[in-house]
């Protein structure tokens, strides 16, 4: 290859990936306001709470901050609203082992907050962070699950609760929950929770009876 074949190769060639990176540049762009819902006024004040009380100093959303507590990107999709608030009101009420400490967050602040974290859970992040485990019961890996435990997983439950080392921590472990409560109290909390623990930022179990009573029979076997 001759000086200005190489020479003509590298100019060309230099154009034609610039040409390709523009066109990719241009198509990303074009995308990105797409990836993120629209930015109300609750959605920016709740950014201003945000950076307030200096959530950042503990917490990372987008992988942006720190990495003391949890990432916060995803949390109004594994945790319900009451829980949320009462937590960010009074840490420990909501879990007694939080190590957040109560900032004097007030309930408009709170909601605030709330609505933010709801358009963060909103944006297409291509599936990041990934989604907690959900939780199956001990000794029956490879087998298939009971009713009661595919209502147990697709009502979120283990973004909360833990069984058998599996799923999350701010609600109580149910790992041995069968021999510590009898159906009664088991069906009458899953339907209303502050009846039977007046503090508890657990959500009703929005289900039909027959599916309480699935999932009050999965609990009892948790022994």
């Amino acid at each position: 290859m001759t000086n200005k074949a190489a020479r003509n190769l590298f100019i060309f060639g230099s154009l034609f990936f610039f040409a390709i990176f523009l066109g990719l540049t241009y198509d990303t762009m074009g995308k990105l306001d797409k990836r993120a819902p629209e930015i109300t006024e609750q959605v920016n004040a709740g950014k201003m709470v945000w950076h307030k009380y200096d959530c950042i100093g503990c917490h990372t959303i987008f992988g942006n901050g720190s990495y003391f507590a949890p990432d916060l990107t995803k949390t109004t999709v594994n945790k319900p609203k009451g829980y949320l608030k009462q937590f960010l009101m009074d840490p420990k009420s909501a879990n007694p082992n939080a190590s957040m400490p109560k900032l004097g967050i007030k309930p408009d602040e709170a909601d605030n907050i709330i609505t933010f974290l709801e358009w963060t859970s909103k944006v297409d992040t291509n599936n990041w962070p990934p989604k907690p485990i959900l939780a199956t019961a001990g000794g029956v890996a490879g087998r298939e699950l009971t009713e009661g435990q595919r209502l147990y997983q697709s009502l979120g439950c283990s973004a909360c609760h833990t069984i058998n080392g599996i799923g999350g921590t701010t609600g109580p472990d149910l790992t041995t929950v069968g021999a510590k409560r009898d159906r009664v109290w088991l069906a009458g909390h899953f339907k209303e929770p502050k009846a039977f623990v007046p503090e508890s930022p657990m959500p009703k179990v929005e289900a039909p009876d027959a599916d309480i009573e699935k999932l009050t029979d999965y609990m009892l076997s948790l022994k």
